[in-house]
């Protein structure tokens, strides 16, 4: 079955939606790395019902009216992704999860690099809202569409990101701790 796409500007840049069938089967970013979401060949199709109500929806969230999706989705992946993109279904409007969370929810806590493998191939951005995965100690982590446009959903969601760029704990007691480990001879009155 072929792929039809159609293309829409939003606030965090152009966005391609990729339907196969009646179900929508991917959202790309406008920089997307080639390959991270596998797909077959792609037609032009601005009058797709699915395309159509997606872009609908996805508008309305940027407004910040809509907190839940409604369209059919086709995900694409091994078992294993599809369990974690699931898992990312389940995560509610205006709330993050970690990796290991995830993890634990799928039953296997050493899964954690596994689950950001295939957070990272989510076909679905947005709607499978990988956006609201977040390093262990609160930071943001990598993001297909970049850290500027996660920044930008968890803001709409109501979510703060002050202080949370990538690699940059929130809690003050995890940056002590990282650096008591790079120089244990450091004290600290925490």
């Amino acid at each position: 079955m072929d792929y039809a796409y159609k293309l829409i500007d939003s606030p965090v840049g152009q966005l391609t939606l990729v339907a196969r069938g009646d179900k929508l089967a991917a959202i790309l970013w406008e920089n997307d790395r080639a390959g991270r979401v596998r797909l077959g060949e792609l037609a032009p199709d601005e009058q797709r019902p699915v395309l159509l109500e997606t872009a609908r929806q996805l508008a309305e969230y940027f407004a910040g009216k809509l907190t839940a999706f409604d369209v059919p989705l086709d995900f694409n992946g091994t078992d294993f992704q599809k369990q974690v993109w699931a898992a990312l279904l389940a995560i509610p409007y205006g709330q993050t999860r970690t990796y290991l969370q995830i993890a634990r929810e799928l039953g296997n806590e050493k899964a954690v690099r596994a689950v950001g493998a295939a957070n990272g191939r989510n076909p679905i951005s947005i709607i499978a809202p990988c956006h609201r995965v977040i390093g262990a100690g609160g930071e943001l982590t990598g993001f297909a569409g970049g850290l500027h446009a996660k920044k930008l959903l968890l803001a709409i969601e109501g979510i703060s990101t002050e202080g949370r760029d990538a690699g940059q704990a929130i809690d003050p007691r995890r940056k002590a701790q990282n650096r008591r480990r790079e120089d244990p001879n450091q004290m600290s009155l925490l």
